[in-house]
């Protein structure tokens, strides 16, 4: 059995594919061909993708959907619905107005996102389960599943390679990394995922982590910004404001079984302060957490305080307490590109 990895520019990112298969080329086709696939269903960007006709139909009729978008939109609005919650998948027109991350991007003026803001109400998405079907009630609303897509795609393609007899691999969908099976190149079979230092270049890590089958998803305030005058302002808007959210968090990496849930939790924390994030992620079941404040110092949730490494060695837990605050993961192995080998 031998590695093979395939790599992507789709998505707005590259997508990294890792397998071990004997047979691991044709897998890998079907792959690509998926990725396309969820591309063309998901993307709040290609004019043609079927998220698009839902958009486009805001305020005139329901449109049917694919099962697959109809749950992962099902699912965005019940997590956008949550109390205290930063996650609104219905931010889409205020992303557009903003354009942060294309080469458009600008600073709207107050106006324009008084008038974008009242078009992001959960609420009004309309879904009907027996027929599948999606209506946005209000002209000029447009859903953005940019928040959690990836996730949803990186959990669907493991279960196609799983299905396929392929016994361990990874997805990497810049930063979102899904691993499976035992990491053979590792003799503990563990995977090491770095985590950005959000103050150095890029492959620069705080820090190792040493996972099984997992989901690590970091979102962070520092690799698409926007520079207006002496003023910069980052990609994740609040859905309460229209701004990019005041916050001392530089970067929040969510650990979990499945990375949809990771992203999900990456963005309905990301607005709170750091120790109301550490408390959370410590009463939900299922999820870990890596903060990285704005100052530099790191706090890690209690279950993963095994699983921390820097420099090869195991960081103690006194790296942080609760008082103090995608292109966040990495994976640290030569068997894929563009990461640095341990």
């Amino acid at each position: 059995m031998r590695a093979s990895s395939r790599s992507l520019r789709l998505m707005g990112t590259t997508i990294e594919t890792l397998i071990w298969h004997d047979n691991p080329e044709p897998i890998l086709d079907q792959v690509e061909g998926l990725l396309y696939l969820y591309k063309n269903r998901f993307s709040a960007n290609d004019l043609t993708s079927e998220l698009m006709e839902v958009n486009l139909n805001a305020g005139v009729q329901a449109v049917p959907v694919a099962a697959d978008l109809y749950e992962l939109i099902k699912l965005g609005k019940e997590h956008s619905l949550a109390e205290g919650s930063f996650l609104n998948i219905t931010i889409g027109p205020l992303v557009q107005a903003w354009r942060i991350g294309f080469q458009d991007a600008r600073l709207p003026s107050q106006a324009t996102i008084a008038e974008k803001l009242a078009l992001c109400h959960p609420l009004d998405i309309d879904l009907d389960d027996e027929e599948q079907t999606v209506y946005l009630k209000k002209e000029g609303m447009a859903i953005d599943l940019g928040a959690l897509a990836k996730g949803y795609v990186a959990d669907r393609i493991v279960e196609f390679l799983q299905r396929m007899g392929v016994g361990a691999g990874l997805i990497n969908l810049g930063g979102n990394v899904r691993t499976f099976g035992q990491a053979a190149h590792n003799p503990d079979g563990f995977w090491r995922i770095g985590i950005q230092d959000p103050q150095k270049s890029r492959g620069e890590n705080s820090l190792i982590l040493k996972i099984g089958q997992e989901s690590v998803v970091t979102s962070g305030i520092y690799e698409r910004t926007l520079t207006v005058g002496d003023r910069t302002y980052h990609h994740i808007l609040s859905p309460e404001t229209g701004y990019p959210i005041e916050t001392q968090v530089a970067s929040l990496t969510i650990v979990s079984p499945q990375s949809v849930d990771g992203e999900i939790w990456t963005t309905r924390l990301f607005g709170q302060d750091i120790p109301q994030i550490y408390k959370m992620v410590e009463e939900t079941e299922g999820i870990e957490a890596v903060l990285i404040g704005v100052d530099g110092k790191i706090l890690v949730t209690s279950g993963l305080s095994e699983k921390i490494l820097a420099g090869g060695e195991r960081i103690s837990d006194s790296l942080g307490s609760p008082s103090r605050g995608g292109f966040g993961a990495r994976v640290t192995s030569d068997l894929v590109s563009g990461a640095s080998a341990l």
